[in-house]
């Protein structure tokens, strides 16, 4: 049923009954089959984030400061949205390190409420992890400093508070934090230029242009925004000016499952994923990203060519149900690509880019395994007090992760990168060979993964292990483990967030 159907049926009866309810059966199947291909109007140059300004302290560390506080941002015409921003009124600087540097944030929370700054794929201490257990007060100041040690990659960061990650979350603070090696391969690296951040949310409006924070009704995932923006730009158009471009492509939306290509059906290479580059260049005409995955691709342009990014159906795996209340029947336009009359030339992509992941053989037997289902894992939800389980130092592990609810769901591992051994007892596709920190979980289908321990141990300090659906999230569907040298148990998680 298309929602004209749906209409006629009498399902939806009067604007009166459809405010019942949380958001009302109007709010609840609105949007229900959106699609806008071909419908929007690209009116709007693309914002790219601003690269953050850093300076070098005395001890040789990379020196950024972040301040997070409210403001106003346009979407639309009429009256500015009110909204959440890291110095600025929304969303956040980029930030880029190099591997082996030291660097130092010094985040100010200058919000009306705590909140917290968590480096999503970041291989760091736990006490620097940005957590729920590191709160910001208003007003206060958290200055976390870690090495970077882990492989080029685009990475990202947001808020982490206790019940409170999708609301922060959708508000705007949300940057992206890219890592460089030493020396790169030959792959775009002008940022702004042909290396560009597409942070891609949806959201939904008011008529007095206020961010609408009802859930749909009966999705059971939190928000599902009508509206997709990219770095914060409704409608956005790219102009293009060199033969390739590299888009790095994050989901920050709170539960929108996206499935990329073109509306051309153009193919285009997927280089990396959220870990880092892939061991060899993907040709693809589609890549699929849940909450908090990450893609970089590789686009062949041409001279005078027009484009759109677009978002079709996603391959979930749900219902007929539950995939149309969370937004899994839509198809999406996003960016629009213009192409300068003349472009600079690119360099050929190179046949080889990364290591490949090899922690453990792809037959190996899970270590741990974990069901998710409605708001919990294994039956549990999440408990701030309690420490779900202890990995010893240097040992590496294999999980198997199963969603056994038939509800759409993520998995997300804080500290580590994983290897994917296999999804659903095969091996795993070759957009899911590189390093990887989230995973789409789809309904009864194990999800074997691999991940070594290599360092930070501290048996009172926990990461996260937890579903990307913010909502999901936010009403317990997470947990906590802490790395410990080899036989300690865990100790109490009590920890100072350092604040002044």
């Amino acid at each position: 049923m298309n929602r004209r159907a749906f209409l006629k049926a009498g399902l939806v009866a009067a604007p009166t009954a459809a405010a019942a309810g949380a958001g009302g059966v109007g709010r609840w199947w609105a949007g229900a089959d959106l699609n806008t291909a071909g419908r929007i109007r690209f009116v709007n140059r693309l914002a790219v984030p601003p690269l953050a300004r850093s300076r070098r302290d005395a001890a040789g560390r990379r020196v950024f400061d972040l301040r997070a506080a409210a403001g106003r941002h346009r979407f639309r015409p009429g009256r500015p949205t009110p909204t959440w921003g890291i110095n600025g009124p929304h969303l956040a600087p980029t930030l880029r390190a190099v591997r082996g540097e030291t660097v130092l944030i010094r985040f100010r929370n200058d919000l009306p409420e705590t909140t917290t700054l968590h480096w999503h794929g970041m291989h760091l201490p736990a006490a620097m992890d940005g957590g729920p257990h590191q709160p910001v007060e208003p007003g206060a100041t958290w200055s976390p400093t870690w090495t970077i040690d882990q492989p080029a990659a685009t990475l990202w960061y947001h808020p982490h508070p206790h019940g409170r990650t999708a609301a922060h979350v959708y508000r705007g603070l949300t940057g992206v934090f890219i890592l460089d090696e030493p020396e790169p391969p030959q792959l775009p690296h002008r940022y702004g230029i042909d290396d560009i951040p597409v942070i891609v949310r949806d959201i939904n409006l008011t008529g007095g242009n206020r961010l609408d924070e009802g859930e749909r009704f009966q999705a059971g995932v939190g928000i599902v925004g009508e509206l997709v923006t990219v770095n914060g730009t409704l409608a956005p158009y790219l102009p293009v000016t060199a033969q390739r471009i590299r888009l790095r492509l994050l989901n920050a939306s709170a539960s929108r499952i996206y499935r990329f290509g073109f509306a051309s059906g153009r193919p285009f290479t997927l280089v990396g994923t959220d870990g880092g580059l892939l061991p060899a260049p993907h040709g693809t005409t589609r890549v699929q990203l849940s909450p908090g995955e990450r893609a970089e691709i590789v686009v062949d342009m041409r001279p005078d060519e027009r484009d759109v990014l677009r978002s079709f159906p996603p391959r979930t795996g749900l219902n007929f149900w539950d995939r149309r209340l969370t937004g899994g029947d839509d198809t999406l336009d996003v960016l629009q690509l213009r192409a300068a009359p003349r472009l600079d030339p690119s360099p050929p992509i190179p046949a080889r880019l990364a290591e490949a992941p090899r922690p453990a053989a792809p037959d190996t037997p899970p270590d741990r395994t974990f069901e998710l289902a409605k708001y919990t894992i294994n039956g549990k939800t999440m408990d701030m007090n309690r420490i779900d389980f202890a990995v010893a130092h240097g040992s590496t592990e294999v999980w198997e992760v199963t969603a056994i609810d038939g509800s759409p769901h993520n998995f997300h591992v804080h500290d580590v990168q994983f290897q994917v051994l296999s999804v659903g007892n095969e091996p795993p596709p070759p957009d899911l060979r590189g390093w990887k920190d989230t995973i789409h979980t789809p309904p009864n289908v194990p999800i074997r993964i691999a991940m070594r321990f290599r360092s930070h141990p501290d048996p009172a300090a926990p990461y996260m292990f937890h579903c990307h659906i913010l909502n999901h999230e936010d009403r317990g569907l997470m947990g906590q483990f802490v790395v410990t040298p080899q036989g300690q148990p865990p100790r109490a998680a009590v920890l100072s967030s350092h604040q002044h």
